[in-house]
């Protein structure tokens, strides 16, 4: 808190409220409002002026470093309907991507970790959830969570086995490429960080760095995937940002993977975690689906 009157005081700023949310200060004033926050290991002022350089300015002013700490302008949100959040978040991401992107040689040793890392976790879950069933299934009587679980298993079962024979077909595609796709990622996707006024504003770019540009995609999916209309807006990103075969496909993967469901004495809760475990793998079967029945087709 010194830190922040410290900053108060050299802006000559008279402040009459402090609202405090997670790692964020946010100071009004009569005169003007401050966003404060806690400074992370990104360089926030080089990644501004980066984006700044391809044309991308959709996030609030840096006006200071002070310490340990950024300080931002503050921007009066307006309200709007997450659904329209999202749909925004969409069109700014596909732009961050189409201004930052680049090629680079590609290096067999980090596919092959991708490679590898997600084979021991397909096989990992698929182990996990094979003991809870045989356990399962040598009781007399089932809980209702236990129930709700071996009437549900074969999806997971189908969920492993789509992510287990595609992870090979993606290293075949990957192994005759010569060059990767880049971009800068925002690395932190959510309906609360970004912020609509007379422009858009993604804010929380402490994550940010360079990757492939489905990280985006697939880090907004997994927080709200039973929230939005992810085939709407996943045809939206690819209207102005097609991804290409082998970046779909990682993703449609990883998507696909179910979470490790753990369980406790709470019965409510265990069934609520399975009913949504299994509710995001239809939700994911049914985005995923007409891509590969199209695929067929051809």
């Amino acid at each position: 808190m010194n830190n922040i009157k410290k900053i108060i005081k050299k802006y000559n700023l008279v402040p009459h409220r402090y609202t405090i949310k997670n790692k964020v200060t946010i100071v009004n004033t009569e005169e003007k409002s401050l966003v404060i926050k806690e400074a992370s290991n990104t360089d926030i002022n080089y990644l501004y002026q980066y984006l700044k350089s391809r044309n991308f300015e959709y996030f609030p002013k840096l006006l200071d470093r002070e310490g340990r700490y950024n300080v931002y302008e503050f921007v009066e949100e307006v309200k709007t309907p997450n659904e329209q959040k999202a749909t925004d978040i969409i069109h700014l991401l596909s732009l961050l991507h189409n201004k930052t992107t680049y090629y680079k040689e590609i290096d067999l040793d980090e596919y092959k970790i991708i490679y590898e890392s997600t084979i021991d976790k397909l096989e990992y879950l698929y182990n996990y959830y094979n003991d809870i069933i045989t356990v399962i299934e040598g009781n007399i009587y089932m809980s209702p969570s236990e129930y709700l679980l071996a009437r549900n298993i074969s999806k997971l079962y189908e969920a492993l086995s789509f992510g287990r024979r595609e992870i090979d077909l993606w290293y075949d595609l990957i192994k005759e490429k010569q060059k990767m796709r880049i971009v800068t990622i925002h690395n932190n996707i959510d309906v609360d960080h970004l912020l609509r006024n007379n422009n858009l504003y993604l804010v929380s770019w402490d994550k940010a760095t360079r990757d492939s540009p489905i990280y985006d995609f697939y880090i907004f999916y997994k927080k709200k995937a039973l929230d939005y209309d992810f085939t709407e807006l996943l045809k939206l990103y690819e209207s102005k940002y097609p991804l290409l075969d082998d970046e779909r496909k990682l993703l449609f993967i990883l998507l696909a993977m179910p979470e490790r469901i753990d369980f406790n004495n709470n019965e409510y809760n265990n069934c609520k975690n399975i009913r949504k475990a299994v509710e995001y793998i239809y939700k994911t079967e049914q985005l995923i689906k007409p891509y590969y029945t199209i695929q067929n087709k051809k």
